[in-house]
């Protein structure tokens, strides 16, 4: 099949597991089979002829028959779980490796619970399309082959009837096997559901503070109605071919007594009617058995059809978004170019044809309306995507030219909402550069201000943030993040809404931080906090994906222009105080 082609590129060097595991399967029914003989001759032994020798060793050699079949089905559920195992191990490999390939773009356009969901979900939905269809299947098949077989041994006629109630029994599992599309669509209801829950749940603490109930999120609402409607016209699909199926087989010996009793050259003497009935009993038990097996295994083919198919459109997606790096290790000069450059979150465009020119070791701030652009500018700086048109120059080379080992050493980030890990403060300052002497974690954690930050715990720098009720507010959390990238070194800086956290608390400790963060190097800042800016080299304003006004404060302020316009409302709203 071909989602067995599919799969196989993911499994590596245990992909032939598969046909070990198949083979030993389908020798275990062999062995089985065998088994049934030998319980024949046993009945026949006791019931007919009386010989409890020879019953005694048929027993016996059924016995370990049986027995041997159970190892050999072990051991090819044994194999094939290995490289189901191998296969899920392989799929969320590549789905962390996309991960950490693609741009931000891919990162911002997927939430991360649906893509967590996804990648996680579906790799588990492939395991028992390999684990246990597989072995189920080649046993089921040697069961099932054996088993008529073994029925027209006994008598034609039985064998007749035992291959009619096989073939109704298998069209009634084609059926319910049938209607790919369908089971597509319920498996991407299910899918969007739990991707749904997963932001659900994340977003609580809205659902605490407001009092809202899960009506109140629609998007969670609807796909919880969604599969629920999906469900049920599944089961409701399944119950027309089910119900048929169940009745052949249980009635079926309703069909075949009667006819070995009322046709003598098939019932013989009451004895060997005995045996027959009791075989019938155990061929139509392994053919039920065998069928509703591979039944029950069958579905994970269309469950692992559309993981696999599923996965790898996300994968492209991955892959399409995915950063390309050049060699270059050093970044000789941090002037910064955007030439010609073209950007856009699917089909929205934020950036068309834009220029814009920013020489090394100053600072420029960008201002303006939402959507304008602003922090499309900053993240495209970054690295982290990959743009649709352009190019973008740092020292005189293309952003993609460098490696990007370099483009981290090159460049430091303040973001809004600086995020630390449940570490020590040290700790959280140190990543920014492992070789960092500790004199020059507590120097970079001193430029930044921290100092205060530390004299209110007893451990100083080794405080683990998070831990038993140690917590640091928004402005304090902002102060280390400057320390790393004080202690980073980079000569690019690139703060978005890097002041936001300012309160009276740590102004002057900021600001001081931002300083010392600036100094020497050139920086982006995007700020809507216009007095943080006022000593910016150039202020640049944007509208609609472009720059409209450039210039310094007092040039900007000196005419009727867009910025003069927003510092007045700027200073409006602080004069503005409750009557």
């Amino acid at each position: 099949m071909g989602v067995y082609a599919k799969l196989r590129g993911y499994v590596g060097a245990k992909a032939h597991l598969a046909w070990v595991g198949l083979l030993l399967a389908l020798l275990s029914g062999v062995i089985v089979l065998r088994g049934f003989w030998a319980i024949y001759r046993v009945l026949l032994a006791l019931l007919e002829s009386g010989d409890m020798e020879h019953a005694w060793r048929a027993a016996i050699y059924a016995v370990s028959l049986l027995a041997t079949g159970a190892v050999v089905y072990f051991l090819a559920v044994y194999l094939t779980h290995k490289m189901a195992f191998s296969l899920e191990s392989g799929l969320r490999r590549k789905g962390i490796d996309g991960l950490g390939r693609a741009s931000f773009r891919f990162h911002e356009l997927h939430a991360s619970g649906v893509v967590r969901k996804t990648i996680d979900d579906n790799a588990s939905l492939t395991h028992s399309a390999v684990a246990h269809l597989i072995p189920d299947a080649g046993r089921a098949a040697a069961m099932l082959i054996g088993s008529l077989v073994f029925s027209f041994i006994l008598d034609w006629r039985i064998g007749l009837i035992v291959l009619l109630i096989t073939i109704i029994a298998v069209l009634c599992f084609m059926g319910m096997m049938g209607g790919g599309e369908f089971i597509k669509l319920y498996y991407k209801s299910l899918e969007r559901l739990s991707g749904e829950s997963v932001e659900y749940v994340r977003g609580m603490q809205v659902v605490k503070i407001f009092g809202a109930d899960v009506r109140s999120f629609r998007a969670m609402h609807d796909a919880i109605h969604d599969y629920a409607n999906m469900a049920l016209a599944y089961s409701n699909r399944g119950k027309l071919y089910f119900v048929p199926y169940q009745w052949f087989f249980l009635f079926a010996m309703g069909i075949v007594v009667p006819l070995a009793s009322l046709v003598p050259t098939i019932a013989g003497t009451p004895q060997h009617l005995s045996v027959l009935l009791v075989m019938v009993f155990f061929i139509l038990g392994a053919t039920f058995t065998a069928i509703n097996s591979v039944m029950y295994s069958f579905q994970y083919v269309s469950q692992a059809n559309y993981s696999i198919g599923h996965l790898e459109k996300l994968y492209g997606e991955m892959e399409a978004e995915a950063l390309t790096y050049g060699t270059v290790e050093q970044m000789e000069g941090h002037d910064i170019v955007f030439r010609n450059v073209g950007f856009a979150y699917r089909d929205k465009r934020v950036l068309d044809g834009f220029n814009l020119e920013l020489e090394q070791g100053k600072m420029y701030a960008l201002v303006g309306p939402s959507g304008s652009g602003k922090s499309t500018i900053a993240k495209l700086l970054s690295g982290f995507y990959a743009l649709d048109e352009g190019e973008i120059l740092l020292g005189g080379n293309p952003i993609t030219s460098y490696s990007k080992s370099a483009i981290a050493r090159s460049i430091a980030f303040v973001f809004q909402d600086s995020k630390l890990f449940k570490r020590s403060i040290y700790e959280n300052v140190a990543l920014a550069r492992r070789d960092a002497t500790h004199r020059e974690v507590m120097e970079a954690m001193h430029l930044a201000g921290c100092d205060s930050i530390l004299e209110k715990f007893p451990e100083r720098e080794n405080t683990l943030i998070g831990s038993k009720g140690v917590y640091v507010s928004g402005g304090e959390k902002q102060r280390i993040a400057i320390a790393r990238a004080i202690l980073k070194d980079s000569r690019i800086v690139v703060m978005d809404e890097a002041s936001a956290a300012i309160d009276p608390d740590n102004e002057y400790e900021l600001q001081r931080a931002f300083r010392n963060l600036m100094q020497g190097r050139t920086v982006v800042m995007i700020a809507h906090r216009l007095s943080s800016i006022r000593n910016a080299d150039a202020i640049l304003y944007l509208e609609q994906g472009q720059v409209v006004e450039r210039g310094t404060h007092a040039e900007l302020m000196a005419g009727d222009t867009r910025y003069r316009r927003l510092e007045e409302m700027y200073n409006r709203a602080n004069e503005w105080r409750v009557a």
